[in-house]
């Protein structure tokens, strides 16, 4: 073993101690768990090039020693592979989304899941948009001269609007511009579908046109207009477990996760690989006690084939003192199901 790497298996034994003891960790405590073959003199002559280094710290004088969010950011870096989730739990992440009724089922679901599993705080963005394709369109009759539009996409989000038009309209006149426009848009990105549909205003009469230009616009609108994003989260209550670890920071903290602004900053990085934010890598001042874990579920097509990323995100908040490995494994495990359960229609 070379010196940099037992220094190395040195801050993860560290990590990995003080992890699951919430104790400065001494070199006697990694010599009598850790089979590493060296003295405890030749750990603490390592322990005391890793604080030179900055990885490792002294809360108190003359205590052991825990990670600093450098530390814990080389930690992260190094780890070979995230820890699986066990049979159970993966058996329990089938069952917990099975029976879902609808998306916003599916998204709550989900959140309660990661949190459940991981002990932290969940938030899970709901799919976006304007990264969806059409699954279908619907006009549906209120009133002779009021319509209701009802835009479905591939990833179940259901957009709603009601139309005013000019004049009083049969149902013939409904079906035909319902079935023009299913004709052009199903199977389209919807940042694609205002060009798609620019063309069916032509083939009607002078006064056909006024609401058909109406409808129109209501579409697009809907398609490319209403990209707001919208977030869940579920688990604020681990905090508390933790609470030694943030002090006096706690409230800081859950005033930041009331903010959705917040929380879409947060997710809003999130790629298709798992992605850790250690304490002071955070932009948000409050969350600088904390560790944010994310990644993308989902993936998002244009109607050409192209990438447009995935179609939303979710991670997990706690402590810089958090089982990186584990939450890890867990996030990305959650994300491929809630992805794969969404894009395949599993609750349509």
């Amino acid at each position: 073993m070379t010196t940099s790497t037992r220094r190395l298996e040195i801050l993860r034994a560290i990590v990995d101690e003080y992890v699951a003891t919430q104790e400065p960790v001494g070199s006697k405590a990694i010599a009598d768990r850790h089979e590493m073959g060296i003295s405890p003199a030749t750990i603490r002559n390592e322990m005391a090039l890793l604080e030179e280094e900055g990885l490792i710290a002294a809360p108190h004088t003359s205590a052991g020693r825990i990670p600093t969010d450098r530390g814990y950011r080389v930690f992260v870096d190094k780890l070979a592979e995230v820890k699986p989730l066990s049979p159970a739990e993966r058996r329990a992440i089938d069952t917990f989304l099975e029976g879902a009724l609808d998306l916003d089922d599916v998204v709550m679901r989900t959140v309660r899941l990661l949190a459940d599993i991981t002990k932290q705080v969940a938030v899970v963005q709901y799919p976006s948009m304007i990264r969806s394709r059409v699954r279908h369109i619907e006009l549906v009759p209120l009133t002779s001269s009021r319509i209701m539009m009802v835009l479905i996409t591939d990833a179940a989000r259901v957009e709603q609007r009601v139309i005013e038009l000019t004049r009083d309209v049969q149902e013939p006149f409904i079906a035909a511009i319902r079935s023009q426009l299913n004709n052009v848009m199903v199977g389209q990105s919807l940042p694609d579908v205002a060009e798609s549909i620019s063309g069916i205003i032509e083939s009607y009469s002078a006064i056909d046109r006024r609401d058909i230009s109406m409808i129109i616009s209501a579409v697009i609108e809907m398609a490319i207009e209403r990209a707001e994003k919208k977030v869940v989260l579920a688990g604020t209550a681990n905090l508390a477990r933790f609470s030694d670890d943030f002090a006096s920071t706690m409230h800081p903290i859950l005033e930041a996760l009331e903010e959705q602004v917040v929380l879409l900053r947060l997710l809003g990085d999130a790629g298709d690989t798992v992605q850790v934010r250690i304490g002071t890598e955070q932009s948000e001042k409050n969350l600088h006690t904390t560790s944010f874990v994310t990644v993308g579920y989902g993936d998002a097509t244009s109607s050409v084939g192209s990438s447009l990323g995935s179609l939303g995100a979710l991670g997990i908040l706690g402590p810089t003192r958090m089982d990186y490995a584990g939450s890890m494994g867990a996030v990305a495990a959650v994300a491929r199901y809630v992805g794969r359960f969404i894009t395949e229609g599993s609750y349509k």
